[in-house]
């Protein structure tokens, strides 16, 4: 349990015990609450269907907060108390979200831009003792946790998903083996050592296409 220190702690006795020091950290925990999610892309006048921006649960924006944010600062402290003396690598996971706000979910935008700006503060103060932290930001990638946000019973897009690919210059979704690679030369000291403090697109294009 991410969100649980106690816990975190715990799993790092097992982890030492078995394979020693942690040399490196993937701050993989995150996702969205339908309490934080609106209907509607826009308010607009007269609307009045649909959950809008004023019927949002703040307990619902909390949640996503901690998801993503909260659980990055409670497993940093516990796993990098291992990397202050040799010094090691921390991997966040951000998201096309930290650059460019989707509709709808304004909670998981800001905790992703927050992840973001977490990863630069990190980067920093633990440059002096040998830590290197980065964050990849994927684009869109079909998993199980989004596949029925994406594709409809019979396989077919949602409205939603033919936006996505309209503007991701590949013209499909990502692969989760697509990410591998960046997080391999994020952890290798020889591809990448001196390389702290950033947040690499893994996106197909979508954050650098302006839609025209």
């Amino acid at each position: 349990d991410c969100l649980d220190k106690q816990s975190v702690a715990e799993a790092k006795k097992i982890i030492n015990a078995r394979w020693g020091k942690v040399n490196f950290l993937v701050n993989g925990a995150g996702g969205n609450n339908p309490r934080a999610t609106c209907d509607n892309e826009y308010m607009t006048p007269g609307l009045t269907e649909g959950k809008s921006f004023f019927d949002l649960d703040e307990k619902g924006l909390k949640f996503v907060f901690d998801l993503n944010i909260t659980s990055a600062f409670i497993v940093t402290q516990v796993f990098a108390a291992d990397m202050t003396d040799g010094g090691g690598d921390i991997i966040n996971i951000s998201s096309m979200n930290a650059f460019r706000p989707l509709t709808k979910i304004p909670a998981y935008s800001a905790a992703k831009a927050g992840i973001s700006n977490f990863t630069q503060w990190l980067a920093v103060h633990f440059s002096k003792v040998g830590i290197r932290v980065n964050a990849i930001a994927p684009g869109f990638f079909a998993t199980n946790q989004n596949r029925t946000l994406l594709f409809n019973e019979d396989g077919s897009l949602t409205p939603r998903s033919h936006k996505i690919i309209s503007q991701t210059p590949m013209g499909r979704f990502g692969e989760p083996e697509e990410l591998l690679g960046t997080l391999r030369f994020l952890i290798d000291n020889d591809a990448s050592g001196f390389v702290t403090g950033i947040t690499i697109p893994v996106d197909g294009g979508f954050s650098a296409y302006s839609g025209v």
